[in-house]
């Protein structure tokens, strides 16, 4: 992880030039990770975050897009933009080697020390001295799943923000350091995930979405109806152990994971479900959040199965992702007192 100081660089206004620059050649004229200060009509600034993951560039491209159809008029809110991990971008990987995770490096860290949540809690220090109307944070995903929004908390602002994407709403509380969770302290804030980098459905779907908040005076005063939204919560992260090999085609490994595991996502999987073939004494990492207890999976027989319903997210096929972060996520339905609303076969 770095611990050299990272450079903070500040624009007021957005260049023109930057308009139709693809997010792997920023680095020719960005000098460092970029705050963007645009000015708008209303009050309330509405917080956008993009590339904290150097090849998600859905947010970057969705930005693009709507200062094109802005240009030569006044914002109807303003927009303070951060341009994340321009040189990852460069590279065209999520994060590069000895950088800490732009998303796991926010206020709430687990590693306080690294240069990168030096430079995050500048961010928000910068972000919090404006009067904040919302913040959204624009990701992709290497598995086959919805577009769905993340929420932190399940008051009605940012439910009514999350809603403002679709029906589908995660909550979580891990991992740490995110920043949805570290914004949330001061406006209703979403992270929405945006399917896979390079869909163009993704890319308009997060253009409806700014748009969506630029044009919201105010949030809604009621609360979201049941029927109106389907409440997920993350109560388990799934890892696979470092010295763990594993594979998707049936090769020799300690872990043969199904071909089609990321076609499990958002499905309403059984207690039995199997995610596989394992050999050896290796188990699957488990991170779980509160409430997340118990057995996760069992290893009878050569075969890894859920040990319960559940609901998978962003498992995924890509090693790197596997590597770097995860396997996927075990989730419940919930209500909107955080209590589970079934079983799932559990």
């Amino acid at each position: 992880m770095s611990d050299q100081p990272l450079q903070l660089a500040r624009f007021n206004g957005f260049p023109d030039a930057l308009l139709d620059v693809a997010a792997p050649e920023l680095w020719r004229h960005l000098p460092a990770p970029t705050l963007f200060d645009l000015p708008g009509r209303q009050c309330g600034m509405l917080f956008l975050s993009v590339l904290l993951h150097g090849n998600e560039d859905t947010g970057w491209r969705a930005i693009q897009a709507v200062l094109k159809r802005w240009r030569g008029r006044v914002l109807s809110r303003p927009i303070k933009l951060f341009v994340g991990n321009i040189a990852a971008a460069k590279a065209g990987v999520r994060t590069l080697p000895g950088q800490h995770d732009y998303n796991r490096a926010w206020p709430g860290t687990e590693h306080p020390a690294t240069a990168e949540a030096a430079m995050m809690q500048a961010v928000v220090d910068i972000a919090a001295s404006d009067s904040l109307f919302a913040s959204i944070d624009i990701h992709n995903n290497t598995g086959n799943n919805p577009h769905y929004a993340c929420v932190t908390s399940c008051d009605d602002d940012h439910l009514q923000l999350a809603r403002l994407f679709g029906r589908t709403v995660v909550y979580f509380t891990e991992p740490l350091g995110v920043q949805s969770a570290a914004l949330s302290r001061f406006c209703p804030s979403i992270t929405v995930e945006c399917g896979r980098p390079g869909a163009e459905a993704g890319v308009a779907h997060a253009v409806e979405l700014i748009e969506s908040a630029l044009a919201l005076q105010h949030f809604p005063d009621h609360e979201v109806a049941a029927a109106d939204i389907d409440l997920m919560r993350t109560f388990a992260i799934v890892k696979v152990p470092a010295d763990a090999s594993f594979s998707y085609d049936g090769s020799a490994a300690d872990f043969r994971f199904r071909s089609d595991l990321d076609h499990l996502n958002f499905a309403e999987l059984d207690a039995g479900t199997s995610f596989g073939a394992h050999a050896g004494n290796f188990r699957l990492e488990i991170v779980a959040s509160e409430g997340g207890e118990g057995d996760y999976f069992t290893y009878a027989g050569g075969e890894v199965r859920l040990a319960r319903g559940a609901i998978p997210a962003m498992l995924t096929l890509d090693p790197h992702a596997v590597r770097l972060d995860c396997l996927g996520y075990l989730m419940q339905r919930i209500g909107r007192d955080g209590r589970r609303l079934d079983a799932a076969g559990g």
